[in-house]
């Protein structure tokens, strides 16, 4: 099963790296060439997205689309730029289609995350960009998290759910 695959690699937080925006840019382009003509909005998203945050060096990536019927028409052209799509996560976020890309190349590793623009996973995963990007004292407490966490868990599936507290805590404030 390719979800016990994926999840079953060790966590490697790095320093941050200031190309990760570039990087972002030049995959945002592939991505919009792949998928042609599609109403979509791509926003660089997760910690490689806050200037300044030690990360996975793992660019995720979220394209924004009108509907779950434009995410499955985006997916073939996303594999023919070298994204692997993983069905099983459907399971947990029936919303989201998750695909990714590893790269020979350091911190050229890409996680795809296609979701209905203004949905539950877009308003939560921007809001929490941007709360991060706004307030460095926190982007800190979850950078020292993060790294506490790299340490204690020698897999990604319990390193991101050890996190989910701290970042539900901050999604939280949206609702306030």
């Amino acid at each position: 099963m390719m979800s016990k695959k994926y999840f079953n690699r060790p966590v490697v937080i790095v320093p941050y790296d200031d190309q990760w925006p570039k990087i972002f840019e030049t995959e945002k382009s592939k991505i919009l060439s792949a998928l042609g003509d599609k109403n979509v909005v791509i926003k660089h998203i997760g910690s490689t997205a806050i200037p300044g945050l030690a990360a996975k060096p793992i660019i995720d990536i979220m394209i924004g689309i009108t509907d779950l019927k434009t995410a499955d028409d985006g997916i073939k052209p996303l594999e023919k730029i070298g994204y692997e799509y993983v069905p099983e996560f459907e399971k947990d976020l029936p919303e989201r289609r998750f695909l990714y890309k590893n790269s020979p190349l350091p911190h050229q590793n890409f996680h795809c995350h296609i979701v209905r623009k203004d949905g539950a996973f877009w308003r939560q995963h921007l809001f929490f960009r941007d709360y991060l990007r706004k307030n460095p004292k926190v982007a800190a407490e979850y950078q020292q998290l993060k790294e506490k966490l790299a340490k204690q868990f020698l897999d990604a599936s319990h390193y991101c759910k050890a996190k989910s507290s701290f970042i539900q805590k901050i999604l939280a404030k949206n609702l306030k």
